[in-house]
Formats: structure tokens, C-alpha cells, sequence
């Protein structure tokens, strides 16, 4: 049972391996919604995101002959970092198993905890049920990312610290992968003051709370392909589904393209990295009327890979037209560079990359094609610039943009 004593047992236990993340007020949120809205930057927690509160209170609440016989857990990323570090704060072997396909820096930090590190399997689905016939072999415990009472009890110490530190909250947004962080937070939530709503984020492509709280019960999704992969889970929790049902206010979905100009805010607002699923708060939040509240968005997670975060934000630059590209066609003779980069520059724009075809037809005099990535300021610099091109009788023509 999730009872108050359980919650406020977990919020005492899981300070032993949390960093406190205060809320943080955003100014730049509030004026866009006509609320006042914080975050709660648990992308600042020491493993990179919540999960190690379920994980660490789970183990709390074990046996030392449990201990003794080990953890097992399954998870591409935030989850098993969660167990890798709660089992070497408790002392006892953690054996995390990851898809084959996990990036190396995942595994590498995983290991770092302590944890043995099994590569099985392409997907998540394919690891779980490896660590699933895993723990029973060998006696251990299989730590489950959400679907777990006490892993929710963990979860929920956040609800606590948010209502602790601001007593008047109306609104608490939750990311929603398979419900346990949702279901801690809106169970305690209520607890406290059943005056709150607790609203739940998904992403518009894996929308499997949305669908089980409309079915009356947990269904499994055809597939959950979105670019929040924390959050990418086609069922929702079977032992939890009850409380989370009993306690969601309300469940919004967000489109992957939304997460992309979250990210670009959170860091040139913000100064922080949170990963997509993270984002999930943030960008539902417009859908909210907030006028007059006060409302508190959990940053779930910030662990994202360079790689992935590049890509991030140049897709984000090119959707908000801040990078984009043009072709233009003049005739192949000396000067003819130097006037377009020039009228670009009157612009105030700014060359970023040129690619010049001298093949683009039969006659070079007539034409040879100038390729032009450009930076500006937004869609209002972007029109000026092209505007100004044709203004020269270059007859400019927008194309994808690529930064390399």
C-alpha cells in the first residue's frame, strides 16, 4: 500500500543519495504563460535524473540476505545508472543488462558505479526479459524501472519536496514513460493537498497512459518511436495503473518537433541540459491555462549524448529559421561571389557555408548554382535577407538546410 507514512519514510531515506534540486523560477516561462513557473531540476541530481530515488528506496526497504543475493535490473540509460549507484551506496552487486545497441558512454558509466554490465538483446523488451530469467536463476531481486510500489514510494519524494518548498503549488507536470514517477508524485500530491492537479506528459507517439486511463486499464501500444526515448514505453505499469488512474488530473501528449525548441529554450534561457523526455513538462506547458497559478514542471533527466545533442540543436536552429539555406543562380564570371556575399552582409546575415556547381547546366555562362547556408536572427531576418537577394535578380530559393 502507498500510504503517508510510506511517503514520508522514502523522503527521509532517498536524502542519503540525492543532491537538492530547489526549484528554480523562470521568468521566461512565466511571461509566456501568465503563471509563475518553476522547474525542479532533477537533471542536476548526481546520476543525471530521479531514478535513483525509487531505486535507492527499494533497496532500503530489502533484506541484507536479499542484498547479499544481489540485484538484477534492465534499462538503455537512466534506470540503470538509478540501481548501479543505490546498490554501492548499500554495498551489494548490481548486474545491469542493456541492449546491445546502448552507447558506450551509458555502459561505461553504468560500470563506473560498480555495476556488471550484460549486453543483451536489441531493445529494451529483449534485456528485460534476459534480466527477468537472470534474477530467477540466480536468486536475486529484479529491480523494475516503475512498475513497483516501492520504486513509486521513491519517486514520490518529489511531490514532497515541491510542496515543502512551495506550499501553494496548483500545478505539478510529470513526465510519463511506464507511470511510476507520475504515480508517486499525483498519490502524494493528493495526499497533501487533494487542491493540486497533477497533470502527465507523454510523447504524442508512445501515449500509453493516455490510452490505458481511457481504456479503464494498462494496454500495449503498436510502437513508441519518438525522439524521448526515456519515455518510449508502450505499457504502462499493471500494480501501479490503479493509483495513477485514481490520481492524474489531466494527460497532455507533445510532438517530438515541440521537444526540439524546448531543448534550444532550456539552454539559452536556462543554461541547462535536459534530455527530451525531460522536456516533456516544458513544452505541454502552453497547452495549460496558468493565468494567476503557480505551477512546477519536473525536469525528469538531463543524460543525452553529444551526439544526439548536436543534432538537437541544429534541428532546432533550422525549425526556427535562425539556420537556412538558399540556392541562387548567376552567371559564372569574376565578381559575382563577392556581390551576393555582400548583399547577404548589407543583410546582416551571416555566411556559415557555401557550395558552388559550376554543372548545374549545359551553359556556364548562363548559370552556374551557388548553394548558401545561412545564419539570422528568425523568420522576420530570414525573409529580409531573401528578399534583398531578389531585390539583385539572384531569384533566391530556399532548401533544406544542413549544417554538415
Amino acid at each position: 500500500m502507498l500510504t503517508l507514512e510510506k511517503f514520508e519514510e522514502a523522503s527521509e531515506i532517498v536524502k542519503n543519495v540525492t543532491l537538492p534540486t530547489k526549484l528554480v523560477y523562470s521568468e521566461n516561462l512565466s511571461q509566456q504563460t501568465g503563471g509563475k513557473v518553476y522547474l525542479k531540476p532533477e537533471n542536476m541530481q548526481y546520476t543525471g535524473a530521479y531514478k535513483v530515488r525509487g531505486a535507492y528506496y527499494k533497496i532500503s526497504t530489502m533484506s541484507e540476505e536479499a542484498r547479499a543475493k544481489g540485484l538484477v535490473a534492465a534499462s538503455a540509460g537512466n534506470h540503470a545508472q538509478g540501481v548501479a549507484y543505490a546498490a554501492q551506496k548499500f554495498g551489494c552487486k548490481a548486474t545491469i543488462v542493456m541492449p546491445t545497441v546502448t552507447p558506450l558512454i551509458k555502459v561505461n558509466r553504468t560500470k563506473s558505479y560498480g555495476a556488471e554490465v550484460i549486453l543483451y538483446g536489441d531493445v529494451y523488451d529483449d534485456s528485460c526479459a534476459y534480466a527477468e530469467k537472470l534474477a530467477q536463476e540466480r536468486g536475486s531481486t529484479f529491480v523494475h524501472p516503475f512498475d513497483d510500489l516501492d520504486i513509486v514510494a521513491g519517486q514520490g519524494s518529489i511531490a514532497m519536496e515541491i510542496v515543502q518548498e512551495l506550499p501553494t503549488v496548483d500545478y505539478i507536470l510529470a513526465p510519463v514513460g511506464g507511470g511510476g514517477l507520475i504515480t508517486g508524485v499525483s498519490t502524494l500530491a493528493k495526499m497533501l493537498n487533494p487542491k493540486i492537479k497533477v497533470i502527465g506528459v507523454e510523447p504524442a507517439a508512445a501515449p500509453s497512459m493516455t490510452m490505458a486511463l481511457a481504456s479503464g486499464e494498462p494496454v500495449t501500444l503498436d510502437s513508441a518511436n519518438t525522439i524521448a526515448d526515456g519515455t518510449a514505453v508502450k505499457r504502462v505499469g499493471d500494480h501501479i495503473f490503479e493509483y495513477a488512474k485514481n490520481n492524474i488530473d489531466q494527460m497532455l501528449t507533445v510532438e517530438d518537433d515541440e521537444l526540439v525548441g524546448a531543448f534550444l529554450d532550456m539552454v539559452e534561457n536556462h543554461k541547462m541540459i535536459v534530455e527530451n523526455s525531460g522536456l516533456l513538462t516544458v513544452a505541454a506547458l502552453k497547452q495549460l491555462d496558468l493565468k494567476g497559478k503557480k505551477a512546477v514542471a519536473i525536469l525528469s533527466g538531463g543524460n543525452m549524448d553529444v551526439i544526439t545533442m548536436s543534432s538537437i540543436v541544429q534541428h532546432g536552429l533550422i525549425q526556427r529559421d535562425r539556420i537556412f539555406s538558399a540556392s541562387v543562380l548567376l552567371p559564372d564570371k569574376p565578381g559575382q561571389l563577392a556581390l551576393v556575399a555582400q548583399t547577404i552582409a548589407d543583410a546582416q546575415g551571416n555566411v556559415i557555408k557555401l557550395e558552388h556547381n559550376q554543372f548545374v547546366s549545359t551553359n556556364r555562362n548562363a548559370a552556374v548554382e551557388l548553394r548558401i547556408t545561412m545564419e539570422a536572427y528568425g523568420t522576420e531576418h530570414k525573409n529580409q535577407i531573401m528578399k534583398a537577394l531578389e531585390e539583385k535578380g539572384f531569384r533566391p530559393r530556399e532548401i533544406g538546410a544542413k549544417l554538415y
